[in-house]
């Protein structure tokens, strides 16, 4: 190979998937915009969210709604229907800061690189971003090794190595732009915890479970993963952090005491 010939630079398209999403999504593509391919997964939204898709030159599917109330099968939909065999996987209300795109093409570059990484974003409570953030995401994968469960919060199927974006890396991370006000948060709580149920069926939690397991989230929130930084705001999102597990133990026992 001659000093004028260069090697091609790997390919990432982003897939978005999308259902009434036209708060954030100009800002969220306006980030993602230099990127070899946006594709929009739609769950047959009825506000403008196509429009802008369409606007901004993205590659946009349908993925029929039906009686889905989540959107991990349209996000497996988005990722098989991308062009390139890496993909990022970005929410309706996520940005991609010019750190991280570029930290991604020098990592998919190198010969070492895993077949997917787990990228850290940071979250918002109360209106401010908290220290307890960031948590980690796995949405940098190969199509052809990756298959996304229809189950809600669960992460994808990866056939292959897995790594993880240092967390000290300044602003090299997704930006959540989410921040839903505390009845929001309340009913998001109730919602996602009927969901993780199902996928608890048969955990049995014993007293030694139900006592220490919303304390060591409450620990490891306030704690380990700094909240007690962002002062009273830290310490409630800590204590949100414990109700959820306290009301997903309280549903699993319900469900068990029903049989």
């Amino acid at each position: 190979m001659t000093q004028d010939q260069t090697i091609d630079k790997p390919k990432i398209s982003v897939a978005i998937n999308t259902y009434n999403a036209s708060l954030h999504l100009r800002r969220v593509l306006e980030s993602v915009k230099m990127f070899d391919e946006i594709v929009v997964c739609d769950m047959e939204s009825t506000d403008n969210t196509v429009e802008i898709a369409r606007s901004k030159g993205c590659k946009i599917v349908t993925f029929p709604k039906g009686n889905y109330s989540i959107c991990e099968p349209a996000r497996n939909c988005a990722i098989q229907s991308a062009s390139n065999s890496w993909v990022l996987v970005v929410d309706a209300d996520e940005l991609v800061t010019d750190e991280l795109r570029q930290y991604l093409y020098r990592r998919v570059a190198q010969p070492d690189c895993p077949d997917a990484l787990y990228v850290p974003r940071r979250n918002m409570f109360l209106g401010k971003y908290i220290h307890s953030s960031p948590d980690y995401q796995l949405r940098l994968v190969r199509k052809e090794k990756t298959d996304w469960p229809a189950v809600i919060h669960r992460p994808p199927v990866v056939d292959g190595v897995i790594g993880r974006i240092p967390a000290n890396l300044h602003r090299v991370c997704l930006m959540h732009l989410d921040d839903a006000c505390i009845s929001d948060r309340i009913n998001k709580l109730n919602r996602y915890t009927d969901y993780e149920v199902g996928k608890r069926i048969n955990k049995k939690y014993g007293y030694l479970s139900i006592l220490c397991r919303p304390i060591w989230f409450f620990i490891r929130s306030f704690i380990f993963q700094g909240g007690f930084r962002d002062g009273k705001r830290g310490l409630l999102k800590s204590y949100f952090d414990s109700i959820y597990q306290v009301s997903l133990m309280a549903k699993v026992l319900e469900q068990d005491s029903n049989k």
